[in-house]
């Protein structure tokens, strides 16, 4: 019996990366050190290349009233493999379909035994 559950699982994986179109990189914002100088300052590395991915765009019915006009609301969630770790307030720069988008993570993945699941939101600079 467990080996049919692992079977499914496998099967259930290849299927859900069989739909990823994107490619996401993974930077963060670090304290490095110059081995010459000695000098410590922050740059943004990556600690993630190219990982198979896709992002998923839905419209949400909420309307955001702004000053200005109501805007429709839109979530942007993306898939990947599940044991791919991603910290908080990493820039996620993701390339599907032609489109290249710099974004962050906006909470805590869900993550399944096939992928997990990531809110996104629009990068808006390093905190």
């Amino acid at each position: 019996m467990v080996k049919k559950i692992e079977d499914a699982r496998k099967a259930a994986r290849r299927a859900q990366e069989s739909t990823y179109e994107g490619l996401c990189t993974v930077y963060e914002y670090r304290s490095t050190k110059d081995p010459d100088t000695k000098i410590t300052h922050e740059e943004e590395i990556s600690v993630i290349e190219n990982q198979p991915c896709k992002l998923s765009f839905e419209k949400l019915n909420a309307v955001v009233q702004t000053e200005t006009a109501a805007v429709i609301a839109q979530g942007l969630k993306l898939f990947l493999a599940p044991e791919i770790h991603i910290n908080g307030g990493s820039k996620i720069v993701v390339t599907q379909n032609g489109v290249t988008g710099e974004y962050s993570a906006s909470g805590e993945p869900a993550i399944y035994p096939t992928h997990q699941e990531i809110m996104l939101e629009l990068f808006k600079g390093w905190a």
